[in-house]
């Protein structure tokens, strides 16, 4: 098997709101299809697509209430395998997104489930209440509730560490493993070439005791990276993916260097990658949503403890759960287009695989929202109510929310300056920022000078050079403002990164592995004398 996704970059498409091709508002597949040629234009050789099965979308489509069918509102089966016909012709490949942790509540296995003489009772987690008549234990769901549901039904609760409507799996019943292989081998026979595995380190639960009281997540200690887990995927990868030429990317949540290590670690044959989230919470206090003071040493540290810990990452600033990056790490005002391109640097000269996601290319920002009732994210809500249990008041809970929902990288992609922002000619199932008449990518294409054009020219880069994708990583130096770090082929070739994320200008030593030819940078400079401007970013060839 070939290391191809070592060599691609990845574009992630969230589908409601790249490309509505039917005027209803929420895009589709046939959408995704008609942009096809602007991914490959963009140098992007992978797409990892959001969900697009069945389901009655409560959680976006994480929500899954038939694995084998696609939502009417993205299109149809026959859609979905034009998809993987057309990405074939550009060699582009596609990963679905696995969602496995759970599922709907409307799923046929749940409904029947609820029977407690059914042979999918203990496909999820049953428990009777406990002897005070409340939930069996004091577990919290990421969305800030309780991870119980009573179900009048069946007279017992069922475990849902995410919203109530989506139920987990009992991964301690082989027969749902054999389920969760069936539904594998299905879509990988249509064409996919792997699978991003949604909140893979949390589907085994070791035990259903009390956990440690936290304010967020009370009980992960029984569930989050346990060594059940670890078997599941190894039976997945010795049953399924080694049968074909693909590759795995999990989300993992609050996991460790040393997890991570396990996971990835290929002589153990679980994942080729995962997605950790502390790299984007260097400016956070708890979590993500209470901020404090960005200091760029940190996120330099944080950044080595990874580049270096692990034989290969899954790199990326942003995704359908995290703010645009230029609001949280840039500057979206004054400096937004240099401090875009700065951020882009940063992805693209780090080692492992990097992932785009959409709207990315062309900077945009986060949603110029004015209240929560615009909102749409279970998260965002969850967090809300949070905060109003601690009585933090209304102006301080939006301070902090705004910035950080996940709602903010789910509006509508901005193609166009026109009515709809060439997402829609209908009325968008989310709202379309107002800057889409300046921020699109009908501008940005036709300007040299552009965040998109300089995206498409570091994928180039990248994929031309041998020490940008496998060389070694090493910081050099780093201060409130201003990090650098080298990537290193020994006795072949060495790059030198140098990054500023403030409105200030920097300075490094002007000495050693800091000076070289200029390769990049995105002020159009050609020379480097030490100091660097507001957001500026440099890329040297040493030697």
């Amino acid at each position: 098997m070939s290391n191809w996704w070592k060599e691609r970059v990845v574009y992630q498409i969230y589908p409601r709101s790249f490309q509505d091709s039917n005027g209803d508002g929420i895009g589709d597949i046939p959408g995704i299809i008609s942009r096809l040629d602007e991914i490959k234009e963009l140098g992007a050789g992978i797409i990892w697509l959001s969900p697009v099965y069945k389901s009655p979308d409560v959680d976006n489509g994480y929500d899954i209430s038939d694995y084998r069918d696609i939502n009417p509102k993205f299109g149809t089966m026959a859609d979905m395998e034009q998809l993987f016909a057309e990405a074939e012709k550009r060699d582009i490949k596609i990963i679905m997104d696995l969602v496995i942790n759970h599922t709907s509540d409307e799923h046929d296995w749940f409904q029947k489930s609820r029977e407690k003489d059914s042979p999918y009772r203990d496909y999820y987690i049953w428990q009777p209440p406990n002897a005070d008549g409340k939930a069996p234990n004091n577990w919290t769901s990421f969305f800030m509730e309780s991870a119980w549901e009573f179900d009048a039904k069946s007279g017992e609760y069922y475990l849902h560490l995410f919203h109530e409507k989506q139920p987990d799996l009992n991964y301690r019943n082989p027969k749902v493993i054999e389920e969760i292989k069936e539904i594998m081998h299905f879509w990988m026979k249509k064409g996919a070439a792997g699978f991003r595995c949604d909140v893979i380190n949390v589907i085994y639960k070791s035990s259903f005791d009390d956990g440690i009281h936290r304010m967020a997540v009370t009980g992960r200690e029984h569930f989050v990276s346990q060594e059940g887990m670890h078997e599941i995927l190894k039976e997945l990868r010795r049953d399924v993916l080694d049968n074909y030429d693909c590759f795995t990317v999990g989300e993992s949540a609050m996991v460790s260097l040393k997890d991570a290590r396990l996971l990835c670690n290929p002589e153990r044959k679980e994942l080729d990658m995962i997605f950790y989230f502390d790299h984007l919470q260097v400016d956070r206090l708890i979590e993500k949503y209470i901020p404090k003071k960005f200091k760029a040493s940190k996120l330099l540290n944080i950044l080595t403890k990874w580049q270096q810990g692990l034989d290969w990452n899954a790199v990326y600033l942003e995704n359908h759960d995290q703010p645009r990056i230029v609001s949280h790490y840039g500057n979206d005002g004054e400096f937004w287009e240099r401090s875009a391109k700065m951020l882009a640097t940063l992805l693209l000269t780090l080692k492992g695989t990097p992932f785009i996601y959409q709207g990315q290319e062309i900077g945009m920002t986060n949603f110029d929202y004015t209240s929560i009732s615009q909102m749409d994210d279970l998260e965002t809500l969850g967090v809300d109510r949070l905060l109003r249990s601690f009585w933090v008041p209304a102006f301080l809970r939006w301070k902090w929310i705004m910035p950080c929902s996940r709602d903010n990288a789910r509006t509508p992609m901005q193609w166009s300056d026109k009515l709809g922002a060439g997402f829609t000619t209908g009325e968008p199932w989310l709202g379309i920022n107002k800057n889409h008449t300046r921020v699109n990518v009908e501008e940005q294409k036709s300007r040299a000078t552009s965040i998109w054009n300089f995206y498409k020219n570091m994928i180039i880069l990248r994929a031309s050079n041998e020490t940008l994708k496998y060389g070694d990583f090493a910081p050099v130096y780093s201060d409130k403002q201003v990090i650098a770090y080298t990537r290193t082929i020994q006795g072949d070739e060495q790059y030198a990164i140098i990054l500023n994320f403030s409105d200030n200008p920097g300075a490094t030593p002007f000495e050693g592995s800091l000076i070289g030819k200029v390769v990049v940078t995105n002020t159009g400079r050609d020379t480097y004398d030490g100091t660097l401007k507001p957001w500026e970013a440099v890329v040297l060839k040493v030697w």
